[in-house]
C-alpha cells in the first residue's frame, strides 16, 4: 500500500473540503482551489481529518493514491498559509523594481523587461536584487518563480543572471594563461 497515499490529511480551523462526483475543493482562509481526480480514489472527511482510499491494486491507481493525496496537502497548506519563492538577482548593474503591479528587470539585456502579476500570484521586491513569487497554489507559483529565473538564468563563471535563494550553482573554472 502506498505509504503516502495512506496517511491521514489533517484539517486546520476554518478549512472544509468539499468532495463531489469527479472534483475536491478546498477552501480557507486564504481562498479555495479545486482539483479534478480520479473516481478509483475516495476521499472521506470525517471532522478535521480527510482520508484516502483506493479501489484497486493496479500500478496506476496506487501513483494516483499518492498523488491525490498530495496534491490534497498541498492545497490545505495554500488555503492556511501559502507559498514562497525567493529569487536572487545576481550580476553588475543588475537591479528589479515594482512599478505598480508589475516588476521591471534590468538584468543586462539592451531593454529593461517587464513581468506582471497574474491571477492568484502576487510579486514583491524586498530589495533591488530580490523577487518574492507568493501565492496559495503551489504549482502555479514554481512555475511562475520558473518562468522568470529563465528571463536571465545563471551563468556557471561568474554566476550572474537570477536563480533561486536557496539554489547553489556550480562555478567553472575560467581560462588558465599559459606560460
Amino acid at each position: 500500500m502506498s505509504r503516502i497515499g495512506r496517511m491521514p490529511v489533517t484539517l486546520p480551523a476554518g478549512v472544509t473540503v468539499d468532495v463531489k462526483e469527479k472534483e475536491f475543493t478546498v477552501n480557507g482562509p486564504k481562498g479555495s482551489l479545486t482539483q479534478e481526480y480520479d473516481p478509483k480514489i475516495t476521499i472521506k472527511v470525517e471532522g478535521n481529518v480527510a482520508h484516502l482510499t483506493r479501489a484497486d491494486d493496479e500500478n496506476d491507481t496506487r501513483a494516483k493514491h499518492g498523488l491525490y493525496r498530495a496534491l490534497l496537502h498541498n492545497m490545505v497548506v495554500g488555503v492556511t498559509e501559502g507559498f514562497k519563492k525567493s529569487l536572487v538577482i545576481a550580476g553588475v548593474g543588475y537591479k528589479v523594481a515594482k512599478q505598480g503591479n508589475k516588476v521591471v528587470l534590468n538584468v543586462g539585456y539592451s531593454h529593461p523587461v517587464e513581468i506582471y502579476e497574474e491571477d492568484g500570484i502576487k510579486l514583491e521586491c524586498p530589495s533591488a536584487t530580490e523577487i518574492t513569487v507568493s501565492g496559495i497554489d503551489k504549482t502555479k507559483v514554481g512555475q511562475y518563480a520558473a518562468n522568470v529565473r529563465a528571463i536571465r538564468k545563471p551563468e556557471p563563471y561568474h554566476g550572474y543572471g537570477i536563480h533561486y535563494s536557496d539554489e547553489v550553482i556550480e562555478r567553472k573554472e575560467g581560462k588558465t594563461a599559459g606560460k
